[in-house]
């Protein structure tokens, strides 16, 4: 066999063991990375997100970190943002559905939420891992973890301006 590991099946019970991680951990939503490290050059992975679960809208400034999304279970609506916070537009994402995946350039302010319990999508785009800059983080959105930001993605989700 070439290579130095084993296939990985993406398949039910993978997808299962990751909704179940996702559904107890304090963040509610977890990854699996089927990339082998963190300083890999092409990072690929499944996010697996519970309804409720806030990620911070933010961009990857680095002209080589587009990100590709496709949803294989449930659904997700994504938003985009101008850099001054205004939605430039959203979409709902959902595996089997009409829209099943976006390719989110580089630089474009975003974020998206799960719609659905059990939602898991696939993510690629370039590694190595880099936190995110401080220019990175939209300075108008909630940090993630403060009391402000359920109540940001309420509204948001809800279409009112957030």
């Amino acid at each position: 066999m070439a290579g130095s590991r084993a296939p990985v099946m993406i398949d039910a019970p993978l997808l299962d063991r990751v909704v179940d991680e996702a559904r107890t951990s304090p963040r509610g939503r977890r990854n699996f990375n089927l990339h082998p490290t963190d300083d890999h050059p092409a990072h690929r992975l499944l996010n697996a997100i519970e309804p409720g679960s806030y990620i911070a809208p933010h961009r990857h400034l680095a002209a080589d970190k587009d990100e590709s999304i496709l949803v294989v279970r449930g659904s997700v609506a994504i938003v985009f943002f101008d850099d001054l916070g205004r939605e430039t537009s959203r979409a709902t994402l959902a595996a089997g559905g009409a829209t099943i995946g976006v390719d989110v350039p580089h630089g474009a302010f975003h974020t998206l939420w799960a719609l659905e319990p059990g939602t898991v999508f696939f993510e690629a785009k370039a590694g190595p891992y880099r936190p995110l800059l401080p220019e990175e983080r939209a300075p108008w959105a909630p940090a993630e973890g403060t009391p402000e930001a359920q109540e940001w993605l309420r509204r948001l989700a809800a279409g009112e301006p957030a």
